[in-house]
């Protein structure tokens, strides 16, 4: 009984398989052509780049205490060497922290954009299938594809003309 099913279903085209639309994204083109991916980029780019100048500064600081330890540790007394050594350890573990802190930070925000790209793309994706007719579009995982049937454009001018129109 299956089988009979699967042969009628595709030994020969239905009306309903004849009139079914079909189109193909690029989800990686759509989002390196996208104006918004850019502004996420750059967005992101500004926000990391005041921490990591901090950190920067906290690491030449570190620096000049290693080096002032290397330089001066023979002639401190007892207590001055170890207060310095304490000090270098205190700051190498806070700065080791705050690396760590924002490099999580980034990928949480990262994350946090790339989702907000994701929904406007699926957005702009749903128009434009509807406007168009369109019963199925896929995404990745396509083998093979051919121009006619790539929307991938299409999104991309969509994302654009939203991004002019805030």
């Amino acid at each position: 009984m299956l089988a009979l099913l699967w042969v009628g279903l595709f030994s020969a085209p239905s009306a309903i398989a004849q009139d079914l639309k079909i189109a193909v994204i690029d989800p990686n083109r759509i989002v390196e052509e996208s104006p918004q991916y850019e502004e996420a980029r750059q967005t992101l780019s500004t926000e990391v780049a005041e921490r990591e100048a901090d950190l920067l500064d906290q690491q030449e600081s570190l620096d000049r205490l290693n080096e002032k330890l290397d330089r001066d540790g023979a002639l401190m007394s007892e207590e001055e060497l170890k207060r310095l050594q304490n000090d270098i350890r205190a700051r190498k573990r806070r700065l080791r922290y705050a690396k760590a802190e924002l490099q999580e930070d980034f990928a949480l925000r990262q994350s946090e954009l790339r989702t907000k790209l994701v929904k406007q793309v699926e957005e702009v994706v749903r128009r434009i299938a509807k406007e168009q007719d369109i019963d199925l579009i896929v995404s990745e995982g396509v083998v093979y594809f051919s121009e006619r049937i790539d929307i991938s454009a299409d999104v991309v001018e969509r994302l654009k003309e939203e991004f002019r129109s805030r």
